[in-house]
């Protein structure tokens, strides 16, 4: 079952990356956000329908399902502001390379756990990839101040922590909740979450006449991606699977740096490098 579980979580990383860059390449980031919530929600609710209706669900299930798509829809109000900062291949590994490192230092810290030297090898590695990224190995930055550091950076490594919360949540909600309706369910908050915005911004017209074609396909991958890795941990541990799904911070960097041209390609590679190595370093030895 686990080379299973490996197939779907590099898919959805792979998945993620693609849908990632065509959020980036959007006009409007909360309305090509908000408008794929609508292809995505529409798209999977017969099969998360079907799967309730054959697995009843508790009010604890309910309950842990709300707060989880809570989290969800913060997620997708910041990354909006995120895309609208800062380049995809300078902000996707800090978003990405941020849940890998924070989970076994919170256990260290909170729980007691310990970290093996190749685990100690992982959290230099992403501190160093994410420092590089953030510019605070820049002799030109390591004089500055903390409010000089790009808003990009802190948007960024926000997201991330929101990445560690709902990944938590939604491991716990799956004991209660079918997978797809859990997708489905977080696809409709983030609907909600965006529509004030969306409603608001008069560009919905012209982002769809611009974008609707991959508006379409973000509405498929986006939860399709998701739901890869919502299986794939019922297959075996999130500890073990969630810095694997983190490959998708090299394909995100290359499909910024080739189909977007941005800048400081070699800084961003190594930096990409660094993260997700040090994710599975400690994914798969912490």
């Amino acid at each position: 079952m686990f080379p299973m579980a490996v197939m779907l979580v590099m898919s959805s990383g792979l998945l993620n990356a693609v849908w990632n860059l065509f959020a980036k390449q959007s006009r409007h980031k909360v309305v090509f956000l908000w408008s794929f919530q609508w292809i995505a929600f529409a798209a999977f609710m017969p099969w998360a329908l079907f799967a309730l209706q054959h697995h009843p669900v508790v009010l604890a299930g309910w309950l842990l399902l709300l707060v989880a798509a809570s989290v969800h829809g913060a997620y997708v109000i910041l990354l909006s502001l995120t895309y609208s900062a800062g380049d995809l291949s300078s902000v996707y590994p800090l978003m990405r390379g941020t849940s890998p490192l924070l989970v076994p230092i919170l256990g260290i810290l909170l729980l007691g756990e310990h970290l093996s030297s190749l685990g100690w090898l992982g959290v230099g590695a992403v501190v160093t990839g994410i420092m590089v990224l953030g510019g605070w190995l820049s002799p030109a930055r390591l004089s500055m101040t903390r409010s000089r550091v790009p808003k990009s950076t802190w948007l960024a490594l926000t997201v991330g922590l929101l990445i560690v919360a709902y990944t938590t949540l939604d491991k716990v909600t799956l004991h209660y909740v079918p997978a797809v309706a859990l997708n489905d369910g977080s696809n409709l908050t983030n609907l909600i979450a965006l529509s004030w915005w969306a409603l608001r911004s008069g560009a919905i017209k012209t982002e769809w006449s611009t974008n609707w074609k991959t508006i379409v396909a973000t509405g498929i991958l986006s939860p399709g991606g998701y739901l890869l890795f919502l299986l794939a941990i019922r297959l075996a541990p999130v500890a073990q699977l969630a810095p694997m799904r983190e490959m998708g911070i090299v394909f995100a960097t290359l499909l910024g740096l080739v189909m977007l041209k941005e800048r400081e390609g070699r800084k961003r590679m190594i930096a990409a490098g660094l993260i997700t190595a040090g994710a599975i370093l400690l994914g798969l030895w912490g």
